[in-house]
């Protein structure tokens, strides 16, 4: 289905027809589609809303780059749209980065009963020596190859030094799109963290390695009000990975009957 949200065209799913809400939050570079099984299970008890946020899936991109706080504006503008004033909250990934930020949010104009992160972003990883030296190097050559003179001598010269040096969510996304990931992953929510105040479930898989399973013991630690379960052998979809795990975790931790 689609919505209009702020001038952009916004696709999401809807389904059941339970008395209590639940919001899905898909990950960076992902689309509402990965939770087709969760929405279909939670279906049978909650009303499920899962939208495509902008950038992604079939949803227009933003008119210019985002940051975090543009996201957080937008999931309360689709919750106003939808008129949910009250959800349980559960966010993957790039998702749990936007539900940091929501909770820190004062008169957030929507309840949210208990929270759900799995294989969460949010907290920026420490730099080492050698991945400074290599940002530094990265930037020194992007504003080189980016001169007049390199752009009318080598015009691919560029983008190839990006696909070699950026990572695959950089590579893989749209001019536009690049930018808002800058801006995101440059801000550390680690601070902010410890804002949520409802009993949070925290989902990892100890593989993860994009966010890897320190962050959600961090997490654990600063949220006032959390439990970690750790998925072994799974990496950073974990609820995926093993998903009939994942549903009846979920089950639990929403009281389902």
């Amino acid at each position: 289905m689609f919505t209009e949200i702020n001038g952009l065209k916004i696709n999401y799913a809807t389904e059941g027809s339970g008395e209590e809400n639940v919001l899905l939050l898909h990950g960076w570079g992902s689309n509402i589609t990965l939770f087709s099984a969760v929405i279909n299970h939670l279906s049978q008890k909650f009303t499920v809303y899962a939208p495509d946020m902008p950038g992604f899936g079939e949803s227009d991109e933003p008119k210019e780059p985002w940051c975090v706080d543009d996201y957080v504006d937008f999931v309360i503008a689709f919750c106003e749209k939808m008129d949910i004033k009250s959800c349980f909250i559960l966010g993957h990934s790039f998702g749990g980065r936007v539900i940091i930020k929501l909770m820190s949010r004062n008169n957030v104009p929507f309840s949210m009963v208990r929270a759900v992160l799995t294989d969460s972003a949010g907290i920026r990883p420490k730099q080492t020596l050698k991945k400074k030296v290599r940002t530094r190097c990265y930037k020194i050559g992007k504003k080189v190859l980016s001169s007049k003179i390199c752009s009318k001598l080598f015009p691919n010269a560029l983008e190839n030094f990006r696909k070699k040096n950026g990572s695959a969510d950089y590579n893989a996304a749209s001019p536009i799109m690049r930018q808002c990931l800058v801006k995101i992953v440059n801000e550390d929510l680690t601070p902010l963290i410890h804002n949520i105040n409802v009993p949070t479930l925290l989902v990892w898989g100890d593989k993860d390695d994009a966010t890897p399973l320190s962050d959600g013991q961090m997490m654990e630690k600063l949220i006032p009000d959390a439990g970690l379960v750790v998925f072994e052998g799974c990496g950073h979809y974990a609820f995926l990975e093993q998903g009939q795990r994942f549903c009846r975790i979920l089950d639990s931790f929403f009281d389902v009957k």
